[in-house]
């Protein structure tokens, strides 16, 4: 018997593969049956597809990359998003079958369902908005902070830039000429995040979602539903507020002290945590430009990024680093806190 090679298989992963999967692992036990109809979400990570349910509600099925996360790290996301759903926090978490089981195996697949649910983008430009993120946000962090994930890893250098910077030169995805600029600017970044951790002095890390950006948030008229805790990590809280910050400095200002008025209302933030900003920022920027590389291969990517990999991407995105080294040369943001 041919053994399946569960990267390939899942970079053509089927119609007719994904609903056969769903209704095995979930539907049928729960004498429900696929309708047929089936829509691609927006996912590059993982596969994400709609699926039409017959007589119910569509359901969301996500089929997990293979060789990213191990079985224990994906249960401790379910975990972690069903403690706070308990937490009548709105989270969107797995489905679990009659016996519990929230993660299911279908062949060379490993999947997940959800609850479909819908929403429109968060107003960045609405205080109210953002005040009510930071409520959430802050009920979030109090519960991560009972424990810490065991089999997930920290957000730091090692696994943000070290990786990343690695697999772009090792696989000379960097135009020849831009090489030793690239190099040399990233051990200098590497030497100014590092830095921006030391200025924060002692930070407490927690159980975070980890990829906190906007595109995560789908807003209804009853609030938030929060989604995609695929990238949840250990690390400091910061690093789930940072990324609705964005604009000039008064800007950025006046966008913080909105989330953190409702945020410190359900959990305490640290003032020192604000000098990690840029350089989280500044990690993000590398672990993404390696992120987009290691997945170069998968034909959904060209496709989805066709501006990725070419003279003028290295050359912005190398300016862009630049910038942000200015940036971690500066003091951070100040939270006006009454």
């Amino acid at each position: 018997m041919t053994e399946i090679d569960p990267v390939q298989a899942f970079r053509e992963l089927t119609p007719d593969q994904l609903l056969d999967a769903v209704e095995a692992c979930y539907l049928k036990p729960q004498g429900q049956f696929a309708d047929g109809r089936f829509l691609a979400l927006n996912s590059y990570e993982n596969r994400v597809y709609q699926i039409g349910v017959e007589g119910s509600d569509n359901v969301v099925a996500k089929f997990y990359r293979p060789a990213r996360w191990d079985d224990s790290s994906i249960l401790e996301e379910h975990e972690f998003t069903l403690q706070l759903a308990d937490a009548e926090i709105p989270v969107i978490p797995p489905l679990a079958d009659k016996k519990g089981s929230t993660l299911f195996h279908y062949g060379p697949f490993r999947l997940a369902v959800y609850p479909c649910r819908g929403g429109r983008a968060l107003e960045l430009d609405n205080p109210e908005h953002l005040e009510q993120m930071g409520r959430f946000i802050g009920r979030i962090h109090a519960v991560g902070s009972r424990q810490r994930y065991v089999s997930r890893p920290d957000i730091d250098i090692e696994s943000y830039i070290d990786p990343a910077r690695s697999f772009l030169l090792d696989n000379d995805f960097l135009p020849g000429h831009l090489i030793d600029a690239y190099t040399t600017l990233v051990d200098f970044l590497i030497d100014q995040v590092r830095f921006c951790f030391e200025r924060a002095g002692s930070i407490h890390t927690i159980r975070l979602h980890g990829d906190f950006h906007p595109g995560n948030v789908l807003w209804t008229d009853n609030g938030p539903h929060i989604v995609d805790f695929d990238d949840a990590r250990n690390g400091p809280a910061i690093q789930d507020l940072w990324m609705f910050l964005s604009g000039d400095r008064e800007y950025m200002t006046l966008m913080l002290n909105s989330l953190l008025e409702g945020y410190s209302q359900f959990f305490d933030f640290n003032p020192a945590e604000l000098h990690l900003i840029e350089g989280l920022r500044t990690m993000r920027m590398i672990h993404h430009a390696g992120w987009l590389a290691s997945r170069w291969q998968d034909p959904a990517f060209p496709i989805a990024f066709p501006w990725f990999n070419s003279m003028n991407y290295w050359e912005q995105h190398i300016l862009n680093l630049r910038e942000q080294s200015s940036l971690m040369d500066e003091e951070p943001v100040s939270w006006n806190r009454h």
